[in-house]
């Protein structure tokens, strides 16, 4: 069975800017991997501006860091994953946790939906931006 990936904008907090929160089959996996406290990807590092997205997927990979616990990344360790296209589907995989942080399973996700998904957050982004310069 495959994985649904959802991605929905969370507004900047008193410490902060603006961050995606990264749903896969309903379930947070950033809040639940880095704790309270933690934070997501913020809006302008996973998503910049020029529509470029570190979630598009290739079938070469790359790391993606999708989180820190409260205390950075430095201190404790990210969260991030490996991000991979295999064809038809888009595999996340070989995670790394922050210490002490609850390892997700892989992922895998229909390329057509994932790439829609990462369109459809990559437009907005691109917008806010256009709408903001």
């Amino acid at each position: 069975m495959l994985n649904r990936l959802l991605l929905g904008a969370l507004p900047p907090g008193p410490r902060w800017a603006a961050q995606w929160q990264v749903r896969v089959d309903g379930e947070d996996v950033v809040a639940e991997a880095v704790g309270e406290g933690g934070r997501g990807p913020l809006a302008h590092e996973i998503l910049p501006a020029d529509g470029r997205s570190l979630l598009w997927a290739t079938e070469r990979g790359q790391r993606v860091v999708l989180g820190e616990p409260e205390c950075t990344g430095g201190c404790c360790g990210c969260l991030s994953v490996f991000v991979q296209r295999h064809g038809g589907i888009v595999e996340w995989s070989d995670w790394q946790v922050p210490d002490g942080g609850v390892r997700p399973p892989a992922f895998h996700f229909d390329a057509g939906q994932y790439d829609a998904e990462v369109a459809r957050v990559s437009a907005d982004r691109g917008r806010q931006a256009d709408a903001g310069s």
